[in-house]
């Protein structure tokens, strides 16, 4: 009896505990017995944090997160009024408006879901204010413009699920990787270009400066050499002047003075043998001092 007892206080408290319902703060519970949405006075029954009850087993319940929600998806490519392919990487804030619209537009109020079908709306209306501009429209100033416009109309879009955009944000904007490819090559290549024409302007540059100091520097050795000649033929004739004007004062001085230069000259070396008459100009001073 005793067991009995106990079997009937375990069940009883399992009936109980499962017909509690606990909605944590930030979250909202939609409950559905046999398929159907709980409602009250025709209007979907959404209950708020806090303790409920329900009827266990039978009632299904579908917890829903009311605070603000990222949606941050893969870059999707967009075609500008130019025709140009973007990559284009956003992500929206968002979170649950209409929580009756929400569950029955998500089939159950499945994140999933709701995510893609707000990603759909929210890349049709980029896709909109994209092709309404151009790519230096779209890189200036006016992304500012382009994100508000954006988020007007993802708002709108976005109401029949029971969803409020809070915020649109496009996070970066690139080539596709084809298109970059070409272009880096396109860049690479005119820059290869300018470089070679700079690197042959320089060259004819280097052979202008080389050809002009080259040929400063043969006009300033042949000035140097006539200048060097100028001034070696002006001192040979002063030296010839001056031997003259010695000559002229005294010859006989001169002439003995030359001879006597001639013989130091002459026999400075012992094995010096010279061959001369005696009777020769060359040894009239060793005959006589005054050379007769």
């Amino acid at each position: 009896m005793g067991r009995f007892a106990l079997i009937i206080l375990v069940v009883i408290l399992g009936i109980g505990f499962s017909s509690l319902m606990v909605v944590n703060e930030g979250e909202r519970a939609i409950v559905a017995r046999f398929g159907k949405v709980l409602k009250d006075d025709n209007v979907t029954k959404v209950f708020a944090p806090g303790l409920h009850f329900k009827l266990p087993v039978v009632d299904k319940v579908r917890y829903l997160d009311a605070r603000i929600q990222t949606l941050d998806g893969a870059a999707d490519r967009f075609v500008t009024s130019e025709k140009k392919d973007l990559m284009v990487d956003s992500y929206v804030k968002w979170r649950i408006h209409d929580f009756e619209k929400y569950y029955l537009s998500t089939n159950g109020g499945i994140k999933a879901n709701a995510e893609s079908l707000l990603q759909a709306k929210i890349n049709n209306d980029l896709r909109t204010e994209f092709g309404r501009r151009t790519i230096k429209e779209i890189v200036s100033g006016k992304r500012d413009e382009l994100q508000t416009d954006a988020l007007q109309n993802a708002s709108e879009s976005a109401e029949n699920l029971g969803i409020e955009v809070v915020d649109v944000r496009v996070k970066q904007i690139n080539l596709p990787a084809n298109v970059s490819n070409s272009i880096y090559q396109r860049m690479r290549a005119e820059r290869q270009a300018v470089a070679k024409e700079h690197r042959a302007q320089g060259k004819e540059q280097a052979e202008i400066i080389r050809a002009t100091i080259d040929a400063n520097v043969t006009v300033k050795i042949a000035e140097a050499e006539r200048k060097a000649l100028t001034i070696r033929g002006e001192g040979d004739a002063l030296a010839a002047k001056i031997y003259a004007d010695t000559y002229s004062k005294d010859a006989e001085f001169y002439n003995f003075l030359r001879s006597l230069e001639a013989y130091k000259e002459s026999f400075a070396g012992k094995n010096d043998v010279m061959v001369l008459e005696p009777e020769g100009d060359f040894f009239k001073y060793m005959k006589s001092s005054n050379g007769k």
